[in-house]
């Protein structure tokens, strides 16, 4: 599965206390940068007239004065200019949502978590503040809910009540800096919206391979959630992970063994996500409750993997025991044609050329010595060449050429084999194929046996005790050509 990336939105109840924290150096201990695209008599304006609406509307609850995106950035990010990469982004959304952000960048304490806290608004700041004038006086009750008459804020004693407020006529009784909120920040849509914007920002700096992507939810896959710092439910979210990643493991071999794609979908969709809605509605959250659905629901995707035909798995068309004694045959061979090369290109033409130097009526004896060494080193070529033809026969090729044309045929059997072996395991358990080209499929392949029982077969010519020395010189020739080639 490719990498996803982290984007995580919270509310701020606390919005200048909130932001205090992520900014201050005195808090944060790997505090890298900050930057804002308002000042602070913004962001005190905002959180007032927020809680002064909630007031009025009387809503239950906590008062959300604005919303902050926690964003994840990849290590090689800490290579870059903390002021450049947190403008680069802040710019990026303000640009998008026209709507102004404070942000800063972090490191954990473990310097493991590269990330940015930014802070937006849901309001956009009026050009001019809307003030309501109060053509009458105007009376508010010790809640801050404005009532009609002085009647309900007075008390029994006829004086009115502590906490009460009353505003004069002609003077601002409600003022507004802000419009009302987007209630687009509140929806799915905006949240998916910006992980993709987010997303394609952090790409734009890291390399092919390790571009992230945003988790999509109709796939067959469950996310996983992020453990926060102190988190009293962090064992129990772990152990859902652990359940979660199981069920997404299971959900690849179901696709690979050809389990249709819709009906993974179909399992997650019935027995996960509406059973799980379900329960938490009938009975509330139960410890242990997910992962149980989790399992029910991968017990059922088994049955179907079980049922599912995997592709049979290729067999060799050879005997790979004896295309290995062949092999070792081969590399016995070419350790000999290694050694008659050597002798015939390096060793013979020094002694020719000793001798050659070697003149005078007085060095007879010498110049036999060295013709001596010559025949002699000349008998050892000779030697290793009937070695060649002996090993040959002994394993009961007729000659040289024989056995490399059986080689040859064992080879391209055994190299089909290995290429679709490698598409098998693809297909089976995911692991790539190598990208090279395939042999050449034959129309007919022959078995090692028979190739080796035709090769045996005598051939028109009569061989003795030795082979030819022209068919010997061809089949020395071909163990050097190979020899040179893997070199």
């Amino acid at each position: 599965m490719p990498r996803h990336s982290f984007i995580q939105m919270s509310k701020l109840p606390d919005l200048k206390g909130r932001i205090s924290y992520i900014a201050s150096p005195d808090r944060q201990e790997n505090l890298f940068a900050v930057y804002d695209t308002a000042d602070t008599e913004f962001w005190t304006c905002l959180a007032r007239e927020s809680r002064q609406e909630f007031k009025r509307c009387g809503t239950e609850g906590k008062c959300i004065e604005a919303r902050e995106l926690i964003i994840a950035l990849p290590e090689n990010y800490t290579r870059y200019d903390p002021d450049e990469v947190l403008k680069e982004f802040t710019e990026r959304f303000k640009g998008q949502y026209g709507v102004e952000c404070t942000s800063a960048l972090h490191y954990n304490k473990t310097k493991t978590n590269y990330h940015i806290h930014l802070i937006f608004s849901e309001r956009l700041l009026l050009e001019t503040p809307d003030n309501k004038i109060a053509i009458r006086a105007v009376y508010f009750d010790e809640t801050g809910k404005r009532v009609r008459t002085k009647k309900e804020i007075t008390g029994e004693d006829g004086t009115i009540r502590k906490g009460c407020t009353v505003i004069p006529k002609g003077e601002i009784y409600e003022q507004h800096m802000f419009t009302t909120k987007n209630t687009f920040f509140k929806s799915k849509g905006f949240l998916t919206e910006v992980k993709e914007l987010l997303t394609e920002q952090i790409n734009l700096h890291v390399r092919e391979e390790e571009k992230l992507v945003v988790f999509d939810q109709n796939s067959v896959y469950l996310p996983t959630k992020k453990i926060g710092k102190n988190n009293p439910l962090a064992d129990e979210i772990r152990a859902d992970n652990e359940a979660r990643q199981d069920w997404n493991r299971t959900a690849d071999l179901a696709l690979v063994v050809g389990v249709p794609e819709e009906k993974v979908l179909e399992i997650k969709r019935e027995e996960i996500q509406n059973r799980s809605k379900y329960f938490i509605s009938e009975h509330g959250w139960l410890p242990g409750l997910f992962r149980t659905i989790i399992q029910k629901a991968k017990s059922i995707l088994e049955l179907l993997i079980r049922q599912a035909k995997l592709p049979p798995k290729p067999k060799p068309g050879i005997d790979m025991a004896v295309f290995k004694e062949m092999k070792e045959l081969l590399h016995r061979l070419r350790k000999c044609a290694s050694e008659i090369k050597q002798i015939q290109d390096t060793k013979l033409p020094e002694l020719r050329a000793q001798l050659s130097e070697i003149t005078g009526i007085f060095k007879g004896k010498e110049r036999k010595a060295k013709e001596a060494e010559i025949e002699a080193t000349e008998k050892k070529v000779s030697d290793l060449k009937d070695r060649i033809s002996r090993m040959v026969r002994e394993y009961g090729y007729p000659d040289g050429q024989a056995f490399m044309a059986a080689y040859n045929k064992a080879e391209r059997i055994v190299k089909q084999y290995e290429w679709e072996l490698a598409e098998w395991k693809q297909q089976v358990e995911g692991k790539p194929a190598e990208e090279k080209k395939p042999p050449e499929r034959r129309s007919v392949v022959a078995q090692l046996h028979r190739i080796r029982d035709e090769a045996q077969k005598p051939s028109k010519r009569s061989y003795r005790d030795r082979v030819p020395s022209r068919v010997m010189r061809k089949f020395v020739c071909r163990l050097w050509l190979n020899e040179v080639s893997r070199q």
